[in-house]
């Protein structure tokens, strides 16, 4: 039976391609944008959510509100003041609820992130693994899951930890890698034996709709990935061979990374500018973040269709990073 959804941050990465999967299956789409845009939804409604206040209206007649807007993870997470984050992520979720509450709406599905626990070192994680998180974005992410699940015995409430998204048009530190290696800016990287989980963007999508539909998800948190642990030197192999690339023969030494890391760290703090390689750069190309999505399988039958290879033909041409902290 075709619903009618609220999408928020609809026209950003993920907003899009699920406004387009649920129109193509018949149902309506109002849109919540920060400025006017067309995309696949049948009407939409400008607001800032958490500075603005919400039109009036929003959530009358609405089935389902899939909530994704929200200021992202930037590399350099200083550069976006703390309270913005608490604005929009959180206090933006806890007004939105409030609408959904009244309105009667009947489901309300919040995409959050991984980071809303610290990373898990060496390990690969379930839902069980509940170290705080390390900065501000995630603290506000962790804050938000907590007013959607106390929610729970108000409305269908569930809350997805989607690890890093990739896809057609891809945008971040995914883009600006693959950017990187096609123009042979990106250096010959050792295997540090590393795990990393992703997702594709269609998985996550229909993720989030089993989220909504399933009686299973209520009052549920699930971490999204695809089951394939990555390695940075086997991402940056399988860039270099689809963007025409040869992988040098030769590797950079980790121990000349670690001092160029500790070289960078220093001139930062002299400069107080961002330098290309410093420890949390290092830290981002030979850390592990590894999830897994075992719960989401077993509870909601969920099963990821693609991988990052299977995916990475159509995404090296796609389009350049947006500007650092876009709100989705």
């Amino acid at each position: 039976m075709p619903k009618h959804y609220l999408v928020t941050g609809a026209n950003g990465f993920v907003g899009r391609e699920l406004c387009r999967q649920l129109t193509a299956d018949g149902h309506r789409v109002r849109a919540l944008l920060r400025r006017s845009a067309d995309g696949p939804w049948q009407t939409s409604v400008c607001c800032d959510l958490g500075r603005d206040p919400l039109p009036e209206g929003l959530c009358e007649g609405i089935d389902g509100v899939f909530h994704l807007a929200g200021i992202a993870h930037v590399a350099d997470i200083a550069a976006i003041p703390a309270a913005a984050y608490q604005r929009v992520n959180v206090e933006g979720t806890r007004v939105l609820l409030a609408a959904a509450r009244a309105a009667g709406v009947a489901g309300f599905v919040f995409v959050s992130s991984v980071k809303a626990a610290a990373d898990p070192g060496g390990d690969c994680v379930d839902e069980t693994w509940d170290a705080p998180p390390a900065d501000a974005y995630g603290r506000s992410k962790r804050e938000a899951e907590g007013l959607v699940l106390a929610a729970a015995g108000e409305l269908h409430c569930c809350v997805l930890r989607p690890a890093l998204v990739y896809g057609p048009g891809v945008k971040g530190n995914l883009r600006r890698m693959i950017d990187a290696v096609a123009a042979g800016r990106f250096p010959p990287i050792p295997e540090f034996g590393n795990r990393r989980s992703m997702v594709a963007l269609g998985d996550l999508c229909a993720a989030a709709r089993l989220a909504m539909e399933r009686t299973e998800a209520q009052g549920r948190l699930y971490l999204v990935a695809d089951g394939t642990e990555y390695t940075t030197r086997s991402l940056y192999c399988a860039i270099a061979a689809a963007v025409g690339r040869q992988v040098p023969g030769w590797t950079l030494a980790p121990a000349l990374l670690r001092a160029g890391a500790g070289a960078g760290d220093l001139l930062q703090r002299l400069t107080g500018r961002r330098m290309p390689l410093s420890s949390a750069v290092l830290e981002r190309l030979a850390g592990s973040a590894c999830w897994r999505a075992d719960r989401l399988r077993a509870e909601l039958g969920w099963e990821p269709r693609a991988s990052f290879y299977d995916l990475l033909p159509a995404m090296v041409g796609g389009p350049a990073a947006p500007a650092a902290g876009a709100q989705r």
